[in-house]
């Protein structure tokens, strides 16, 4: 349990989204949507932000980050893949950077798998199946102030855009 007063770690974050995913009910709940993914918002651990997200498939989030938030997520149905970079980067003042080889990081997650993950992690989501929704659960902490959303070809990333909370919720 999570004082009121004290932010959650890393770890109670992917507590909380392993135990939400493990809900059933709640999961079925969720409205699937077959061209878009749909979302709903949930309340997290010690003032987290969370959200439950329905993917249809073919779909993904793009490359992005969370700027000072650190959070997990796990699927609870389907399988989703997550590309990641395994590289620091600045927090700002930079358009267009450089990536060096073996930064990139992949993982596939299948119902009851998740992870955590530090402050200005970038990466991509993606259900890739052809015919299966899958479900996920996320938690962030701070609230998120910011999504940074990026393009990326090779080795260049490439900041396109920042998005605001008004602009998702």
């Amino acid at each position: 349990m999570i004082a009121a007063d004290t932010a959650p770690t890393q770890a109670e974050l992917l507590d909380f989204v392993r135990r939400t995913a493990a809900d059933h009910d709640l999961i079925a709940s969720l409205p699937l949507d077959p061209e878009g993914r749909t979302w709903v918002r949930l309340e997290g651990p010690g003032g987290s932000e969370a959200w439950l997200i329905g993917w249809p498939p073919g779909t993904g989030t793009g490359w992005h980050d969370h700027a000072e938030s650190v959070g997990a997520f796990l699927t609870a149905s389907g399988e989703l893949k997550e590309n990641a970079l395994a590289a620091r980067l600045p927090a700002d003042g930079w358009k267009t950077l450089e990536l060096s080889e073996g930064v990139d990081r992949k993982r596939r997650l299948t119902a009851g798998q998740g992870r955590a993950f530090g402050r200005h992690h970038v990466h991509e989501v993606l259900n890739e199946s052809l015919t299966e929704h899958a479900v996920s659960v996320h938690a962030y902490y701070p609230p998120l102030p910011q999504i940074r959303r990026y393009s990326r070809i090779g080795q260049v990333l490439r900041l396109e855009s920042v998005e605001r909370p008004a602009d998702w919720q």
